[in-house]
């Protein structure tokens, strides 16, 4: 996308008469308004912007307004750019494949006569797929979703239906959503969705602008529809047509949805599925099961560094980066994005996977054989696309024939192994393969592909039908040799008439213009001037020579150019015919790049695993309600991955009873983030199926992944730092279960200490009481980690809650810090905040204000709070009271369930600053005989 100054330089020169100009202006006048559309006219050599478009490509991709050139003059002058075709495909890829907030359109014409031929947007790019994927893999799979709402109180029920266009899938589902639209964001990000389709005023604003919110957060482009178009009538003949197979079975999957019905309808006008006859029969439709993989929100893929980012230094720094090593062309790089994005939670699933991955991990020799093969496989899943919508011809026919035919080989390499897990391996690949590969399958591709197409011309570049497929194309072909052996003679005879030598002195030319022509040097054209003028008619005279013709030659080529004018037609009818009948083995074709790409993903995970330094473990792996997470010397892959970086490793035993909750403390820069985010990242490798880098490994399956990692500022939204913070958190506290993981960072730290402090102490006490789930709370509040006293005499626990923190020294007579990125056990017992100053090179004066300043709080706070050392006793021991901490917690929880139910949308500011107010004079009155619950207040 990196728009090159340089560039500008180059840009094709804008050519309109006054005339071309004139005509255009009026046409450009004529054109709808729309913000989002970033209009192209191809102007044959080079393609124009015009308007506000032109300034907003000159800005983003040139860099430079001096790119702008003007049509017209005084009020009718219009700003232009013109733009290369390599330029043209650089900013059609951003905008249909990086950005989320512009459609494209393409216009073809001259004068005042354009007319729209192409249009695409992040969901839908198949007009532009051949410029987009020219020369680049298309390694992410384009969905579109379309959403109806039905807003109940503070719930919602929704409606979605989705299309998987390189997969030819439909989907459907319906469920009910909470006001964070947690549900909906994290099927959003499972299906890798680009685009929604949305009803326009579907909704109070208030109710839509969070659901807005949800999918902005993941990068979702919102297009909003008529209301009208969203109706499920018609549907049972749409999907007939469409559908593949039997209808009765759909219609009893659709009969079981009120709200997904009119979203599908919504969604095949919108994507025009129905206009393109290459679609009838080539789709299946499911249901979408919501709870079928570990569900992921935005903020925990951004958390987790899952996928490739604009701002990453080296692919290693994303998941995704590190782990594709996939081999075959885009395949397998769109199913290890899915399967990043959609975690398992099946255990027998998860276990297959990883017996796959240990089979090539302890076979080598089978894994480099395996990988050198299927980098010979091309993209048969767009391959097979471009044949069924009819615009595909003999190169992709071609090149499923050269991927076809590489599959004996891969056959072989798997006979070959005979190791522990070989009953497995030809259960899920050999004898999948051999069904596919025999006489009645791909046996009939190749037969058809080897009578049909020449072969032998392809070390030539070209690709065409055999002419012994057809009698009247073998015909026309003897024809075609006939006429250019009498044309070939003809030059020979000539050149002896004219005492010229064949081919160095008298040529034998083909032109677009004049056919075949005879052509001599300016040097050698007075030589034969005479007979020239007498014998011959001359056509044209340049720097390059003569060029001349007579009746006989002039006759043959004609006669010759009608034989291959005749050639090329029938050529043409058989590649459609060919293409026709290699369409049909789609089925076969898709059910093999299935097969194909998910060896290439576990081959992949295994290449990594057993090529990293320190290699990866196989992790056992349990069901969500039993075991735990214990990871030994465990290491951040993208981390460790770096070239600067020395990891140390560390032990995470999230136990049930004992450390299921663990609150991680300790310096800045001394780890803290990098541990708790690399627990959420092994547990998600794993149940992708992947080895992870440990020395030893057990987990406990989780439905979930919830992070809150540093909240960046949404300002440009009104959102600040703090609000952001809280937002993510309200997320966790409504949507996760007991078998989720929570990882949580920092929390608190964008309000005031006291404020800051309340909240994080009443935020662990609700997910170790209530949510129960395995918890990574990484912070600065020394005080939380009293958390584990009090929560251990707490009767009937089953959570457990266990303090750990990054070890740091500190050097007694220097006064330096020496972090060790060690996690131990126990909370840290002192602030490191200053020594990370001194690292950052402060200066020695405000250094030393800040230890003179941090003094004076300290005794401060211990005044305040601590009277004399026999009140101190007193406090100790009501704190330690567990009545009391039961008593004060339930009073607090009261307190924060009723804010979090206030129907704050709905209310005015000052009716709810009022409640609030009230809510808070009562707790101030239930906490006077309750210490515990005055320390908040």
């Amino acid at each position: 996308m990196e728009g090159n100054f340089e560039e500008q330089n180059k840009l094709p020169e804008l050519k309109l008469d006054a005339k071309q100009a004139q005509g255009f202006l009026s046409f450009f006048k004529t054109l709808p308004t729309d913000s989002r559309a970033v209009r192209f006219f191809d102007r044959k050599d080079y393609y124009t912007a015009h308007g506000e478009n032109s300034v907003f490509i000159a800005k983003t991709y040139y860099h430079t307004t001096t790119a702008l050139r003007q049509i017209g003059s005084g009020s009718n002058a219009l700003s232009s750019v013109s733009i290369s075709k390599n330029m043209f495909e650089t900013i059609a890829r951003d905008l249909l494949l990086e950005r989320n907030d512009h459609t494209v359109e393409l216009y073809e014409g001259s004068g005042s006569n354009w007319r729209l031929v192409k249009t695409g947007s992040p969901g839908h790019i198949g007009s532009f797929e051949d410029i987009l994927f020219a020369n680049n893999e298309m390694q992410d799979t384009p969905v579109v979703v379309s959403l109806f709402p039905n807003f109940q109180e503070s719930r919602c029920v929704i409606g979605m239906a989705y299309v998987d266009l390189t997969r030819r899938v439909l989907g459907l589902a319906e469920f009910l959503d909470d006001s964070r639209f947690t549900n909906l964001e994290s099927s959003l990000i499972a299906l890798g969705a680009k685009e929604c389709i949305f009803p326009a005023e579907s909704g109070k604003s208030n109710e839509c602008k969070s659901l807005y919110d949800s999918l902005e957060r993941c990068a979702v482009m919102i297009t909003e529809r008529k209301r009208h178009e969203f109706k499920g009538r018609d549907l049972d003949s749409d999907l007939k047509r469409l559908v593949k197979g039997n209808i009765e079975p759909v219609r009893d999957l659709i009969s079981g949805f009120d709200l997904a019905t009119p979203a599908l309808g919504a969604l095949l006008s919108f994507s025009e599925l129905l206009s393109d006859e290459g679609n009838y029969g080539n789709f299946t439709i499911r249901r979408y099961d919501i709870g079928g993989f570990m569900r992921l929100d935005s903020a925990a893929m951004r958390a987790l560094n899952v996928m490739e980012s604009k701002t990453d230094a080296n692919k290693n720094f994303s998941l995704f980066g590190l782990m594709n090593r996939t081999c075959t062309a885009g395949m397998g790089k769109r199913l290890l994005h899915m399967w990043l994005k959609q975690p398992l939670v099946d255990l027998n699933e998860i276990k297959t996977r990883l017996d796959v991955v240990q089979c090539f991990v302890d076979e080598a020799g089978l894994r480099q054989d395996l990988r050198q093969h299927l980098k010979r496989i091309s993209d048969l899943e767009r391959l097979v696309r471009s044949l069924e919508r009819r615009r595909g011809g003999l190169q992709h026919i071609i090149k499923l024939y050269q991927s076809t035919i590489r599959l004996p080989f891969i056959k072989t390499a798997l006979q070959q192994y005979n190791g522990e897990f070989s009953s497995l391996i030809s259960r899920k690949y050999l004898k999948k393969l051999e069904a596919l590969t025999d006489e009645e399958h791909l046996g009939k591709f190749i037969e058809l592909v080897e009578y049909s197409v020449d072969l032998d011309q392809l070390e030539n570049g070209e690709y065409m039908i055999s002419s012994s497929y057809d009698t009247t194309l073998s015909s026309l072909k003897d024809q075609k040799e006939l006429l250019e052996q009498q044309i070939h003679e003809l030059h020979k005879k000539t050149a002896m008439e004219l005492d010229l030598q064949v081919d160095k002195a008298l040529k034998l030319d083909k032109t677009a213009q004049f056919g075949h022509v005879f052509r001599i040097t300016k040097k050698e054209e007075p030589k034969i001037r005479k007979k020239l003028t007498t014998q011959f008619v001359v056509l044209e005279t340049r720097k390059d020579g003569v060029k001349f013709t007579n009746t006989k030659l002039k006759k043959l080529g004609d006669q010759y150019q009608s034989v291959v004018d005749d050639y090329r037609s029938c050529q043409k009818e058989l590649v459609d015919r060919v293409v026709q009948t290699v369409a049909s083995f789609s089925e076969v074709f898709e059910e093999l790049a299935g097969l194909l790409s998910e060896m290439d993903v576990l081959l992949s995970f295994a290449d990594l695993a057993a090529s990293c330094p320190t290699p990866y473990c196989r992790p056992e792996v349990t069901s969500s309600d039993v075991g735990d997470i214990v990871l030994e010397g465990s290491r951040h892959p993208c981390v460790e991955a770096q070239d600067w970086v020395n990891f140390i490793p560390n032990d995470c035993r999230l136990m049930r009873g004992k450390s299921w909750f663990q609150i991680v403390t300790g310096p800045n820069m001394g780890g803290k983030s990098t541990f708790i985010r690399q627990v959420g990242v092994i547990v998600l490798m794993a149940q992708v199926g992947s080895f992870v880098p440990c020395g030893k490994a057990s987990i406990s399956i989780r439905d979930c992944i919830f992070a809150r990692v540093g909240a960046g500022d949404c300002q440009l939204r009104g959102v600040s730092t703090f609000m952001q913070e809280m937002l993510e958190t309200a997320s966790i506290l409504k949507g996760a279960s007991d078998r989720s993981l929570i990882i949580i960072d920092e929390l608190g730290r964008g309000t005031s200490t006291y404020d800051g402090f309340g909240l994080a102490w009443a935020i662990c006490e609700h997910l170790v009481q209530v949510k129960k789930a395995p918890t990574l709370f990484a912070t600065h509040f020394h005080e939380l980690t009293a958390l584990a006293q009090a929560n251990s005499e707490v009767a009937g626990n089953t959570v457990g809650v266990a303090n750990f923190h990054v070890s740091a020294h500190i050097d007694t007579e220097s006064r330096k810090l020496t972090m060790l990125y060690k996690v131990e056990p126990g909370a840290c017992d002192q602030s490191f905040g200053i020594h990370v100053a001194e690292f950052a090179n402060f200066p020695e004066s405000v250094v030393a204000l800040a230890r003179e300043k941090a003094a004076e709080l300290e005794d401060f706070s211990l005044s305040s709070m601590v009277i004399n050392n026999e009140e101190s006793g007193k406090r100790k021991s009501r704190e330690d009271d567990p009545e009391e901490v039961s008593r004060g917690a339930a009073r607090a929880h009261k307190f924060l369930k009723e804010f979090a139910e206030m129907p704050l949308d709905k209310m005015e500011l000052k009716d709810s600053l009022q409640r609030v107010r009230e809510m808070k004079e009562e707790l101030e009155k239930d906490a006077a005989d309750c210490h515990w619950l005055k320390q908040f207040l």
